[in-house]
Parts: C-alpha cells; sequence; structure tokens
C-alpha cells in the first residue's frame, strides 16, 4: 500500500504468516483429537434390510469405541451408488462415512454410466464383517453335490435356471461367478429381493439359489431345499459340514457379501488410520462379535491398508467376470 512503512508492511506480512500458523495449528489439534463432533454413517439400502441391520450394529458400537454419537442415516437406491456418492461430496473431514459392501466393487463394471470411481473417490477405512451365500438347490434336481450339478448345467446347456435377488447383487454375481469358474450356461431369473425369489424357488419353478446363509438356513434345516456348498474361502460356522466351493471342486471360486467402510478421498491420512483402528476395535470387540455370528456374519475387522487391498482385489475380480461372462450392462 502507498505511504505504508517498511516496519509496517513487515507487521502486516507477520500478522498474515501468524494467522495461517494459528489456523495450521488449529488443525492439527482438530485431527488429533479427532472426532470431536458427531459421525454420519451413510447406510446406502432401505432401512429393515441386511445392510441396514449390519450399519446400525457397527454404528452403535463405534459410537462407544469412539466417544462420539454416529447418525445413521439412510441413503438407498441405485445399487448402493446413491448413498457412496453422497459421500464422494461431501467434505473430507472424517465425519461423513459411508458402510458399503460387495455392489461398490462390482457397479463401476456392470453399470454404464457410474457417477463416481470408487477407486480415486473413496479411500477403504476398515472391513467390518461378511456373510457366505449358500447354493442351494430344489430338492426335485437330481444332483447331491457341486460336481453333480456341474455336469447336470453342462448336459443341459441353458436348461437350468437360477433365481437372484436382483441385478448385480452377491446372489446374482455369485451365480455368474459359478458360471465363469465352471465354464457352464444358466439361465438368470431376477427378482427385486431375496424374499421375492424365495416362493419360485421353493416350489421349483426356479430350482438354483446363491442365497444369503441366513435366509437359506431355516429352508435347509426344514429340508426344503439342499444346500450343495458354502462361497467362502473357510467353512461357515452355521454350516460346518458344508463343503466350500473349492472343496466341492471349483478351486480359486470364492465371495461373500462384505460389508466396510469408506470415506471421502482426500480426507487426511491420520483421521483414516484413526476411524479405521476405531472401527476394527468396534467389530472386533467381543459382545459385538457374538452379536454379528447371531445375526450370521463373520467379522472381518481389516484395517485401512488391507481393506484397500482386498477392495482392489474385488474390483479386479468384477470386472474379469463380467467380461469372461458377458453381462449385459444395466442401464
Amino acid at each position: 500500500m502507498r505511504g505504508q512503512s517498511p516496519i509496517t508492511n513487515y507487521q502486516s506480512r507477520f500478522y498474515l504468516a501468524a494467522a495461517a500458523l494459528a489456523a495450521w495449528s488449529g488443525f492439527v489439534v482438530a485431527a488429533d483429537a479427532y472426532p470431536v463432533k458427531p459421525i454420519r454413517l451413510i447406510v446406502p439400502y432401505a432401512a429393515g434390510g441386511t445392510g441396514d441391520i449390519i450399519g446400525r450394529l457397527v454404528g452403535g458400537k463405534l459410537a462407544e469405541v469412539a466417544g462420539q454419537s454416529v447418525i445413521v442415516e439412510n441413503r438407498p437406491g441405485a445399487g448402493g451408488n446413491i448413498g457412496a456418492e453422497a459421500t464422494v461430496r461431501a467434505a473430507p473431514d472424517g465425519y461423513t462415512v459411508v458402510i458399503a459392501a460387495t455392489s461398490l466393487a462390482s457397479n463401476p463394471s456392470l453399470q454404464k454410466k457410474m457417477p463416481f470411481d470408487p477407486l480415486k473417490d473413496l479411500v477403504p477405512v476398515a472391513g467390518c464383517c461378511e456373510v457366505a451365500t449358500i447354493l442351494v438347490v430344489h430338492p426335485s434336481l437330481p444332483v447331491k453335490t457341486v460336481k453333480e450339478l456341474v455336469a447336470l448345467a453342462k448336459a443341459n446347456p441353458a436348461g437350468l435356471s437360477f433365481a437372484s435377488s436382483g441385478l448385480g447383487t452377491t446372489s446374482h454375481l455369485a451365480a455368474e461367478l459359478f458360471k465363469v469358474t465352471a465354464r457352464v450356461d444358466l439361465v438368470h431369473v431376477p427378482y427385486k429381493a431375496d424374499s421375492m425369489a424365495l416362493p419360485d424357488v421353493l416350489s421349483g419353478r426356479v430350482p438354483i439359489m446363491f442365497m444369503l446363509q441366513t435366509t437359506a438356513m431355516p429352508q435347509v434345516k426344514a429340508r426344503k431345499l439342499k444346500a450343495l456348498a458354502v462361497s467362502t474361502r473357510e467353512r461357515s460356522p452355521l454350516f460346518p459340514d458344508l463343503p466350500t466351493m473349492a472343496e466341492a471342486g471349483l478351486p480359486g471360486y470364492e465371495i461373500s457379501a462384505w460389508f466396510g467402510l469408506f470415506l471421502p478421498a482426500r480426507t487426511p491420512r491420520d483421521v483414516v488410520d484413526r476411524l479405521g483402528t476405531a472401527a476394527v476395535k468396534a467389530v472386533l470387540a467381543p459382545d459385538m462379535k457374538e452379536r454379528l455370528l447371531e445375526q450370521g456374519f463373520v467379522p472381518t475387522g481389516m484395517p485401512p491398508e488391507r481393506f484397500a487391498a482386498f477392495f482392489r482385489g474385488e474390483v479386479e475380480k468384477w470386472a474379469r467376470v463380467v467380461k469372461e461372462g458377458g453381462l449385459a450392462l444395466i442401464d
């Protein structure tokens, strides 16, 4: 400014630098103290469903561990994309987190238009839990093992049908992975939910389905459906005598409906690590593990780096399955 003395000019610059340093110091203190206000947990699924149950269980325990309220907000639609996109567009300060599922990894390959890139626009925070799917068939189908089902499918190209709870859902993806791995062809009959598919599977109209084990258990115990294998790498504690798909003759086959936490990209690394540590502690707490197992979910407790590697692998796997299976893209 004209007429301003060198001393005054120096003082002005000093005050500006001091103000910037104070602002930065305040950010560091805030990051160190994180969280200092309630956390918004977006559940990109409808209330009452599996994702909502998991979100509320994790949110409740996370609030205890973090010492702050966790407010659950349901934002369903577009295979989980609506809730995930709301997180992408939120401030990257650690106070908006989404609990996403398998569809977050498969949607980029299945959907023609993605409003965001999960690998670039979100940062993995913690893997929370997984739930296995069970390959079930109607008792009228003359098979007792996975190998027998594969043989029957090869003998009847496109003559067998499978039900799913919708395009891009875990039950759909599990069957598509089965088709690619076993090199068989099955006709897909999509429904809008497990509850809508179940009557046709129980009647034998659509004799095959990969069903969440929590839904499959009562039907298998009542002998209304036959269980052939579990989809996860290890046997399910709810079906300890049931072989894995790999044990049943399809090495390399593995899928589960998993759930994990994600923050917006550009969230400070220390905030990601702090929330990740709290989330892992929450899902692995003895009382939480017991509650999850009672619901049929296996706690995983993957910290940020491990969960990030897992998520990248899931994105790559579903890109391969969609390409090899020639799946039609979803508008």
